[in-house]
């Protein structure tokens, strides 16, 4: 149960490293505008706003990375943080902008949240 849970962990890791590198440095190009179902000239407005997102998306992934990476009651800690983190800004943004984003990010973070439980 443990390595599942480290393997979920993981993946929701990179899935917000990956919409880091979406909003920070493809925010204005075509696989960015696609992502997010945006025009050009919306996303040259809003560029920073976008970079900004991107920054707080490292940040769900830099501490679902240092739950990985301390282990023991440290890392266990960390994991249910971030986890519950990526599950309230899922369901925020499921309810404000997408519904795909409930399963993009909160159903991986909640059966990533669930292993981790059930593992400790």
């Amino acid at each position: 149960m443990h390595l599942a849970a480290n393997i979920v962990i993981g993946l929701v890791a990179a899935i917000h490293a990956y919409i880091l590198v979406l909003e920070m440095f493809l925010w204005t190009t075509p696989r960015g505008r696609k992502a997010f179902g945006l025009t050009a000239e919306f996303t040259k407005q809003t560029a920073v706003l976008g970079a900004n997102q991107g920054l707080y998306n490292g940040f769900l992934a830099a501490g679902l990375v240092w739950a990985l990476i301390a282990g023991g009651t440290t890392g266990f800690h960390f994991a249910v943080f971030f986890l519950i983190c990526v599950m309230i800004a899922g369901l925020y943004g499921a309810a404000t902008a997408s519904r795909r984003i409930l399963f993009v990010q909160t159903v991986p973070a909640t059966i990533g949240l669930v292993l981790v439980l059930l593992a400790n």
